[in-house]
């Protein structure tokens, strides 16, 4: 039985993690951690990180960026492993993610869904073979209106896959509204689509002569999010410090 503690336990995603919890028989979320205790959990809900002592074999975090600092200062100073699924970080923050993985297991992924990490493997065969062959790669994001940040960092993360399978020759273009010249060959496209409830669906396109090739990735809820971040905090309890990914989750 993994023993979890929320970070950021009142948030959708906190929410939605913590139901998912009840339902795993693997793992039990032993505290939760928020601005405000609501009363609407299972389990103690802290204020201040530092008042939260339970024994613990990871800590899930879906907080905000702001909350972050304290969160790796907890992780290390317990020596509990923690899942960052929080986005948005500065520089410095990733800088001191990186630092505190040297003295605990520390898990950062741009995207929890276990679908998505496994495409981004799939991805790099592929462009190996039709890159090379002259297909064109595009990527095509769609989510949710209230979403402020384009291309989504799953995006992005898509197109490292992409990159990297090519030895990092390909170059990254968002808009092409003021572009009047033709396509470039070591371009990688990558488009923006805000409206409604969509909760996230991801297109890449190999595009080559007389045939197109599609790979999509559709979350039909942010449930996709949670199970992977579960499957992620499973991974990590017990782990030696360092840097993991989605990927170390998948391969294991």
């Amino acid at each position: 039985m993994v023993r979890i503690i929320m970070h950021g336990c009142n948030g959708h995603m906190g929410q939605v993690i913590s139901q998912l919890a009840e339902q795993d028989p693997g793992t039990v979320i032993v505290a939760g951690i928020d601005i405000a205790d609501q009363g609407k959990n299972s389990y103690p809900v802290y204020t201040n990180i530092e008042d939260c002592q339970e024994e613990a074999d990871a800590i899930i975090d879906f907080s905000t960026a702001k909350a972050v600092d304290a969160l790796l200062d907890y992780s290390v100073k317990r020596q509990i492993p923690a899942v960052v699924c929080t986005t948005g970080l500065s520089e410095a923050q990733l800088a001191e993610l990186e630092e505190s993985a040297k003295k605990v297991a520390i898990l950062k992924s741009a995207n929890m869904s276990l679908g998505i990490n496994t495409l981004l493997k799939l991805l790099q065969d592929a462009a190996k073979v039709l890159a090379s062959a002259g297909f064109d790669m595009e990527i095509v994001e769609r989510h949710h209106r209230l979403k402020v940040d384009a291309p989504s960092g799953t995006a992005l993360a898509l197109a490292d896959s992409l990159n990297e399978a090519m030895g990092n020759t390909y170059h990254y273009v968002y808009d092409r509204s003021q572009k009047r010249e033709k396509r470039d060959d070591k371009e990688i496209g990558i488009s923006a689509v805000r409206g409604g409830t969509i909760v996230g669906e991801h297109e890449v396109i190999f595009a080559g002569p007389d045939e197109v090739i599609e790979f999509k990735h559709t979350a039909h809820s942010k449930a996709v999010f949670g199970k992977g971040a579960l499957e992620a905090a499973k991974f990590l309890a017990g782990k030696a410090p360092g840097l993991y990914n989605m990927s170390d989750v998948i391969e294991r």
